[in-house]
């Protein structure tokens, strides 16, 4: 079934503009002027972030939220950081991205049969969103789910994301462990850790744990 994107661009333009939670409106725009030295001279984007990929995905990527100096940098999910480049490489060599890397918007990355998306558009301070951003944020997912109509296969990174992804398909008592792999409704739910430093530097996960996850991912869809 194709699917064109007369919904969701309108939708993505509403969570640019979206400013329903405070201490994150305010964090990004601080994080925005201040900066750090290695990107000093750089614009940024300092807003909401809009989902992006392929509307007839069959994979959907569900991301915790964007990284302060990487996604609320760029304008991009998983886009100049380390998590990007993690994300970018794994799904080239399982033929979901034209390129290995992700460090600017306009780098020409293009996704084919995947969408990325997020439980949080904003950047929250300590990668720790609260209760009531993650339910401010939920509509945004639930609605992307309604349009995404070819999705067959969502890896939700992290337990954050994990369970914000349950909750806004109302399912109960899953438990999220790195390459758990659940049957909800017609369609398979797979957990990972995030790609994030803390879990890649500490070997928490391995480059072998998580290209097995876009390996198990892609022998799924049909």
């Amino acid at each position: 079934m194709l699917v064109d994107r007369s919904g969701l661009d309108p939708l993505n333009g509403r969570v640019v503009r979206c400013k329903q939670c405070p201490r994150l409106a305010a964090y990004i725009r601080r994080v925005g002027r201040e900066k750090v030295r290695r990107f000093a001279g750089e614009k940024y984007w300092a807003r909401p972030l809009p989902s992006w990929g392929d509307p007839n995905a069959r994979l959907l990527i569900v991301g915790l939220a964007p990284a302060a100096h990487g996604g609320n940098r760029t304008g991009r999910m998983f886009t100049g950081d380390s998590s990007g480049d993690w994300l970018a490489r794994a799904m080239h060599e399982n033929g979901f991205a034209s390129k290995p890397t992700s460090y600017a918007k306009d780098d020409g990355l293009v996704l084919d049969d995947a969408y990325i998306t997020a439980a949080v558009r904003c950047a929250p301070p300590d990668n720790k969103p609260l209760a009531l951003e993650l339910a401010n944020c939920s509509k945004y997912l639930s609605a992307e789910l309604g349009m995404l109509r070819n999705v067959q296969v969502t890896m939700a990174l992290g337990k954050i994301a994990f369970d914000a992804y349950c909750r806004v398909i109302g399912v109960r008592g899953l438990a999220f462990a790195h390459g758990g792999c659940f049957e909800v409704s017609g369609k398979t739910l797979l957990a990972s850790y995030h790609p994030s430093r803390q879990n890649t530097h500490t070997g928490r996960l391995t480059w072998e744990m998580w290209s097995g996850m876009f390996r198990t991912a892609k022998s799924m869809l049909r």
